[in-house]
């Protein structure tokens, strides 16, 4: 005959759950409970993508429900992510520790990856908001070859008597990863072993991934700015054309009077002279 443990609420839980964390960070221990506000676990776009990623493994399904009710209530008291391994403490009728190890990114993935998004992310801050094109977004989330296990990748383990291989508090804190990179997305490639500033690094030429120069097919122009925006453009007049400039006549050489000469104004005003 099976005996379960008596049901214990969830209130009582969490203040029996916190009393223990209380003495822990009093012994100078690290304490760093997931806390949900709300109904969404993960806003993030490597929150979400982290719990998409866990969703799809049909080999989850059973226990993932209790895993949300879970992580949303606050039963995710202390949770700690490290290169390769993710440690939890899980208040149920007890509490509980969960560990959940991940294999490391292969050196030749992580390389591969790097070179496929080459010239493709701008910055470190658009990198860990996930700020980035979908090419290269699902290039990053693709579970395996990116930066997410396959399921066969990941391990875990539970101090409760639950038979199942993933528990409630198993799926809780696979949940609460998930809501923990929403504040700190650099824990994701902590996690699998790599250095996220290495994706900023320019490899000296694009990958699949980069970003092209416009078309001329997205290049404006004037008149489609004008119709764009409603202008009634003008052309500027051209500047008139300078015309060459027409030599100045020579001046006439004045001559002068013979000496001994006889002068004689003539009647259209002309002075002549002669001499003898």
């Amino acid at each position: 005959m099976v005996r379960w443990a008596p049901y214990v609420p969830v209130a009582e839980r969490r203040k029996k759950a916190e009393r223990e964390m209380v003495k822990r960070r009093k012994a100078g221990q690290a304490v760093s409970p997931v806390v949900i506000t709300g109904r969404t676990i993960a806003s993030s776009a490597w929150g979400k993508a982290w719990c998409d990623t866990m969703e799809s493994f049909g080999d989850y399904d059973s226990r993932l429900p209790r895993g949300r009710s879970y992580v949303r209530n606050g039963s995710v008291v202390d949770l700690q992510i490290t290169a390769g391994k993710v440690t939890a403490q899980v208040a149920g009728s007890s509490l509980y520790a969960v560990t959940v190890t991940i294999h490391p990114l292969p050196k030749s993935h992580w390389q591969i990856l790097r070179k496929d998004c080459a010239d493709s992310i701008d910055s470190l801050v658009d990198l860990l908001q996930g700020k980035l094109s979908k090419p290269v977004m699902e290039r990053l989330c693709r579970p395996g070859t990116g930066l997410f296990p396959k399921s066969s990748e990941i391990k875990f383990s539970c101090s409760c008597p639950d038979w199942a291989s993933m528990c409630k508090h198993v799926a809780a804190t696979l949940y609460g990863i998930g809501a923990r990179l929403d504040h700190q997305p650099e824990l994701l490639f902590a996690l699998r072993g790599v250095d996220h500033h290495e994706l900023i690094t320019d490899f000296g030429q694009g990958g699949p991934l980069a970003k092209a120069p416009p078309s001329s097919a997205n290049i404006l122009e004037t008149d489609d700015v004008a119709a764009l925006f409603g202008l009634d453009m003008v052309a500027s007049p051209a500047p008139p054309m300078e015309t060459p400039s027409q030599p100045k006549p020579a001046a006439r050489k004045k001559k002068s009077a013979p000496a001994n000469a006889d002068m004689e104004l003539t009647a259209d005003g002309y002075v002549k002279w002669w001499k003898d």
